[in-house]
């Protein structure tokens, strides 16, 4: 059905290229300022809008012909007996996924339209609102791992600048690199999965995996998991990587809608469901998957029950929910959580876009902490420093980094610099004290350098900066002098004869 090929290819792209649309715009310089959100905001509603029809009339195909599984466009990569293939997996439940993300995205950049009008951001938003769409509809689409990575990538890329919108603010990029530190951990043992699973299943793609596992050793369905596993957590902030989500609420109140209310928040969840069959191979994980779910699922609601602000408040009781999700897949509940899924993603994306009214409606008027938790001096006290997760993240994770880039950084000036033969921090000087002289070079690449750089100084010393007889032009007129004489001498009966001479013995 080549048709359907092309509908199932044009879902994802569409909001990509509106994307390098607006990119290029920005890029340019066109369509800036408050003149520029109108057709900002009709190329981002075309896309998400034709991205819902598109699959709207593959969700009616499917009602007659049913569903169209997996669909290969094309090869990716071929190395020996490994090959990545561009596939889409569209059974029953990942048309209807793909549909809910299509329809919140749309109903979110309409709804940010008017919201964010006048807003110095206003382009920036509604590109990284089309990379997101993009991104989760290949999430929810791919029929590989690899495939779904760089959805998963594009997602943690929108959602780290997107946290960072407010990029003035100190708090608002700190939040981000919290974030984004957080996700690499995760995009880290998606990759090990990868590797893990053409190691030991010879494939990538979901269909292969779930056929292949249960000829597996348990072992190695395990480690294949536990890569899979790490990244589910740090994606749907699962203990112990809950830290960071709440931190995300610092971009504008849409963004929040649809990255952790309702969509990519449960981006974990989906790819657990994915590795259904991997998943139960693996018992011991199973285990941990329970004990996990159900400390987040504690973790959220008490931290929720403290809040004062709606959208900490939705965000942690949606931290409660993601755990319930990952308990009831730890149970092997995975029809349970099929259902589940969207219609969590439906009624969240309500409740955050409809977060500004309620926060004007509820003003003044806190939500009461229950009687049992406020007579309860150590839990309250815990769950409004949400049981120091924060500073366990800070300390694990956010120092350790700092701690490597500091540290990269000076073995780049005080190592490398100084084998190159570069000067670390001073200004080049001549041997006179001033300025312009190339650096002293030290061991044998330097001594190398040092001497390139020496005879790239003296000609622009001698031929290109200094003028009158000494340079450039006085360099070229001594040449053409030469030249002339050069041809005086040729034009001479004696060297003419000499020079026909010379041709007819090089010809026979």
């Amino acid at each position: 059905m080549p048709d359907l090929h092309l509908l199932i290819g044009l879902v994802p792209l569409l909001p990509l290229l509106a994307a390098a649309w607006i990119g290029i715009n920005m890029a340019v310089g066109s369509q800036r300022g408050e003149t520029g959100e109108k057709p900002t905001a009709l190329i981002a509603s075309i896309a998400s809008g034709g991205t819902l029809l598109l699959l709207a009339i593959i969700g009616l195909i499917s009602l007659f012909n049913g569903a169209p599984g997996e669909i290969t466009l094309g090869n990716w990569l071929e190395v020996g007996n490994y090959h990545i293939s561009i596939s889409f997996l569209l059974d029953g439940f990942a048309l209807l996924t793909a549909i809910t993300v299509a329809l919140i995205v749309f109903l979110s950049i309409r709804f940010s339209v008017n919201y964010l009008h006048r807003e110095a951001g206003f382009q920036r938003f509604f590109l990284f609102m089309c990379l997101f769409n993009g991104a989760m509809l290949l999430i929810v689409m791919a029929g590989s791992a690899p495939l779904m990575f760089i959805g998963w990538e594009l997602a943690g890329v929108s959602s780290y600048l997107l946290i960072a919108y407010a990029y003035q603010r100190r708090i608002a990029t700190e939040n981000a690199n919290r974030a984004f530190i957080t996700n690499r951990i995760g995009d880290a043992g998606f990759i090990l999965g990868i590797f893990f699973s053409f190691a030991w299943l010879g494939s990538a793609d979901w269909q292969d995996m779930s056929r292949a596992a249960s000829h597996t050793e348990h072992v190695y369905d395990t480690l294949i998991m536990a890569g899979f596993l790490i990244a589910a957590l740090a994606k749907s902030a699962q203990i112990p990587f809950s830290g960071w989500i709440a931190r995300a609420l610092e971009g504008p109140t849409p963004s929040s809608a649809v990255f952790y209310g309702s969509l990519m928040v449960h981006a974990g969840v989906y790819l657990l469901i994915r590795l259904e069959a991997v998943i139960l191979q693996a018992p011991v994980l199973m285990l941990v998957l329970t004990g996990l779910g159900l400390i987040t699922a504690l973790y959220g609601w008490l931290c929720s029950l403290v809040q004062t602000d709606v959208k900490s408040s939705f965000m942690f009781s949606t931290t409660a929910q993601t755990g319930l999700m990952f308990m009831a897949c730890g149970l092997g509940w995975f029809d349970l959580v099929k259902w589940y899924l969207p219609l969590h993603m439906i009624w969240r994306a309500w409740q955050f876009l409809h977060a500004p009214s309620l926060m004007h409606m509820v003003h003044g008027r806190p939500k009461p902490v229950p009687h049992w938790l406020r007579h309860n001096a150590w839990l309250y006290n815990a769950a409004l420093r949400r049981f120091w997760l924060d500073q366990i993240s800070d300390a694990t994770l956010l120092k350790p980094t700092r701690s490597l880039a500091v540290d990269a950084q000076n073995f780049d000036e005080h190592i490398v610099n100084r084998m190159v033969g570069l000067p670390n921090k001073h200004a080049l000087l001549d041997t006179d004290g001033t300025a312009g002289s190339v650096g002293q070079g030290r061991g044998v690449i330097g001594r190398l350098m040092e001497v390139v750089a020496q005879a790239l100084h003296w000609f622009e010393d001698h031929l290109i900066l200094k003028g009158g007889g000494e340079g450039l032009i006085a360099g070229i007129q001594h040449l053409g002098k030469y030249m002339q004489q050069v041809e005086i001498l040729l034009s001479q009966p004696r060297y003419l004869i000499l020079l026909i001479a010379v041709t007819f013995v090089v010809v026979i």
